[in-house]
């Protein structure tokens, strides 16, 4: 792998095919949690990608079973309890978001097992999402007494429409890969042990194509995205906010102890 990625440590970086750059979550002990340095790696790394000539088109998946489970309880600890860190991710996590959608280089996603958090993010916004059977797609934001951030209220609407967005976003309500193609979630679901045979092939059909036409039909359908960013900051910004308050603290307590969360009744707003 060139220089260029050599400072991506938390990332496993490989190239697959001919002008193809795979990129894999790789903590199969933790679900493929993201730590607080592979969140901030994550954000980053779109932007070398734009610029590398070898390039053509770009993977992601997660090794194991699982796509990604979201960040670790460490991290979110972190940006609960220090206001520098809970800053440091905000900007990270918009980062994320604009670097993939300006990101030249098309993106494809094999979508296994669990996806949730930034790893959703990576998942839902590649310009080709791939999802196996049992993918399992959550946003879990509220759940851990949050709003929904991340890109979620940018991108689930126009995805799936309102009503459904609503009802993912308001309860959690996990989907499988089946489901999540039929209400247009994700571009396509196929069978486990074909997920990453055919990802791996729409990737090589991408980087091997016109280079120009597709690259600037992504850009100009990706205008969709932007002109929904305001959408996205604010919700990220409500996001950030819940991070100062009781809920996620009871939310986080229930997830570390395996317990229903006990919310407080009285809203203040």
């Amino acid at each position: 792998m060139s220089d260029r990625y050599s400072r991506y440590d938390q990332l496993t970086i490989d190239r697959p095919a001919e002008r193809v750059l795979r990129i894999t979550f790789d903590r199969p002990e933790t679900r493929n949690a993201v730590s607080e340095a592979m969140h901030a790696q994550l954000a980053e790394i779109w932007r070398d990608i734009g610029s590398d000539p070898e390039v053509g088109a770009v993977l992601v998946t997660g090794a194991g079973e699982a796509f990604s489970a979201g960040g670790d309880f460490d991290l979110i600890e972190r940006i609960v309890a220090d206001p520098d860190v809970r800053f440091r991710v905000w900007k990270e996590a918009r980062d994320l978001v604009y670097n993939i959608v300006n990101c030249d280089a098309p993106i494809v996603s094999a979508i296994n097992g669990p996806a949730v958090g930034a790893g959703l993010v990576v998942g839902l916004l590649a310009d080709v999402s791939i999802a196996g059977r049992s993918a399992r797609i959550v946003d879990g934001h509220t759940r851990l007494g949050v709003a929904a951030g991340d890109v979620a209220v940018m991108i689930w609407p126009l995805l799936c429409g309102l009503a459904k967005a609503k009802y993912h976003l308001l309860t959690c309500r996990p989907l499988d890969g089946a489901e999540a193609e039929r209400i247009g979630l994700v571009s396509l679901c196929v069978a486990d042990e074909e997920l990453q045979e055919t990802a791996l092939g729409v990737a090589r059909e991408l980087a091997n194509g016109a280079q120009s036409a597709i690259r600037m039909t992504k850009y100009a359908l990706n205008n969709w995205l932007r002109a929904a960013g305001p959408l996205f900051d604010t919700s990220t910004a409500l996001e950030m906010l819940g991070f100062t308050g009781p809920e996620v603290r009871e939310g986080l307590a229930s997830f570390r102890e395996k317990r229903r969360p006990a919310f407080p009744k009285n809203c203040p707003i």
